[in-house]
C-alpha cells in the first residue's frame, strides 16, 4: 500500500483540530506508539504556558527542519515525476525508462512517508504544523480566558505572537510583557 502525500493546510477552526488530532492518534495506535495519548474522543488539546511553549519550540525545532527540508525534496521529486508523466503524454512512453521511474515513485513515497512521520511526531508534542513551507507551528493557550494559539515562525528566536484560534498568521499580535506578569494571563 503506497502512503498518501502529505499536504499541510492551515487549520482553522476548532473542528479541523480535533480532526487532526484524532488522525494522530489513531496512526500513533497503529503504531502501537500511543502510550502518550489519551484514548479517549474528546481528548482535551495541551494548553501551553509560554515557557511550556519555548520548551516545545526548542524541542519540534530540528523536526520542523527536519520536515521542511523532506517537504522541499517531495515537491523536487513531484516536479521530476510530473516532467515524466508530461513526457508519456506527449511520447505516448515509448522513451520512458520504467524502472527509473519507478524507483522515483518508491523514493517518493518513501518520503513522504518520512515527513508525515515527522509532522506526526510534532503534533504528538501538542504542538500544531501550520505552514511547512514557511516554517510556522501554533501553540495552543489561554490568554485572559481566551483561547488563542501562541504563533512562532522558524528564524525567530521566541515567541512572541499570539492569535486567536479563528485568525491566521497574518493577524497575529504581539504578546504583551504584562501578560507573563505575576498574574500570568498567559495560562
Amino acid at each position: 500500500m503506497e502512503p498518501h502525500p502529505v499536504s499541510v493546510h492551515p487549520i482553522k477552526s476548532k473542528e479541523q483540530a480535533q480532526e487532526a488530532r484524532t488522525g494522530c492518534r489513531k496512526l500513533l495506535a497503529d503504531k502501537n506508539m500511543d502510550h502518550d495519548m489519551d484514548h479517549d474522543e474528546e481528548h482535551v488539546p495541551k494548553l501551553f504556558s509560554l515557557a511550556e511553549a519555548e520548551r516545545a519550540r526548542h524541542q519540534v525545532e530540528p523536526l520542523l527542519i527536519e520536515a521542511m527540508e523532506g517537504r522541499q525534496q517531495m515537491t523536487d521529486m513531484e516536479d521530476s515525476m510530473n516532467a515524466i508523466s508530461t513526457r508519456i503524454q506527449m511520447m505516448g512512453g515509448v522513451t520512458i525508462d520504467y524502472e527509473v521511474a519507478g524507483r522515483m515513485r518508491a523514493d517518493l513515497n518513501r518520503v513522504v512517508a518520512a515527513v508525515k512521520d515527522v509532522v506526526d511526531r510534532i503534533h504528538a508534542t501538542g504542538c500544531i504544523v501550520k505552514d511547512l513551507d514557511t516554517g510556522l507551528v501554533d501553540f495552543p493557550s489561554v490568554i485572559r480566558n481566551e483561547e488563542v494559539y501562541l504563533c512562532w515562525r522558524l528564524g525567530e528566536d521566541r515567541i512572541r505572537f499570539y492569535h486567536r484560534q479563528d485568525e491566521g498568521f497574518s493577524r497575529r499580535k504581539p504578546i504583551d510583557p504584562g501578560d507573563t506578569g505575576p498574574d500570568h494571563p498567559i495560562q
